[in-house]
């Protein structure tokens, strides 16, 4: 399952210069490209992505902020180690707000919201057909922003999106692990079910669940990449 070690030259398509440095790197990163240990130079990446030094750097801050790179003295910024323990930590928050999101989804959402909700799921269900991991990739993000806007409440959609995006490299991550675009349907499916039904409570488990599972996946495919520094409470079985 071990990715070829090939480096990406062109930012991705979507969103800022500064975030598409973050993905494409994040990346890099997560799929072993680029190890632990090994020297970010500001200099050489803006060569790579041909772009001035400025965009790069921020992009290095806000890896550092996800955890990704670290800023060491003497040494600038490397690639971090991932832990499970990070993993456990992220995931563990993302599940719980996402959690709050779906509940507050299931009661809040309007006719039109619900609607286009399972449209969104309808249309995903296509591509995991066709097996087009990246269109179906694209569909997710969709698809949880569709949940977070349902809520209705921009702090907890401000506050959650903050968070995804600490997770994001991983929750791209999960989609190389065979057999997961069915399977993210089918927790999906779960949780617009219990939103169409109006069942909060429902609905905040079932995302709770597919969030832990999304953790799993990774974490599965990171270590087929490079080893993860063991969870203190996965010691004890």
């Amino acid at each position: 399952m071990r990715a070829a070690k090939r480096q990406t030259t062109t930012p991705p398509a979507r969103g800022t210069l500064v975030e598409r440095l973050v993905q494409s790197v994040a990346d890099d990163i997560v799929e072993g490209r680029l190890p632990p240990g090994v020297r970010l130079e500001e200099v050489e990446l803006a060569a790579r992505f041909q772009v001035s030094r400025t965009p790069v750097r921020e992009a290095l801050r806000l890896l550092a902020a996800n955890g990704l790179v670290e800023n060491r003295p003497n040494r600038g910024a490397i690639v971090a180690t991932i832990s499970e323990d990070r993993l456990y930590e992220l995931f563990e928050v993302m599940a719980e707000l996402e959690g709050v999101c779906a509940r507050l989804a299931a009661q809040r959402m309007t006719p039109a919201e619900r609607q286009a909700l399972e449209a969104l799921h309808a249309e995903s269900a296509a591509l995991v057909r066709s097996g087009d991991r990246e269109a179906y990739e694209a569909l997710n993000s969709r698809f949880h922003a569709a949940l977070y806007r349902g809520a209705h409440n921009a702090a907890l959609e401000d506050t959650v999106l903050a968070a995804r995006r600490r997770v994001a490299a991983f929750r791209r991550a999960q989609f190389h692990v065979l057999g997961r675009l069915a399977k993210s349907w089918e927790e999906h499916d779960q949780v617009v079910r219990a939103i169409l039904c109006g069942d909060g409570d429902a609905a905040a488990r079932a995302i709770r669940a597919h969030v832990q599972i999304v953790r799993a996946a990774s974490a599965e495919y990171i270590a087929s990449t490079h080893p993860l520094a063991p969870h203190p409470l996965s010691a004890n079985g």
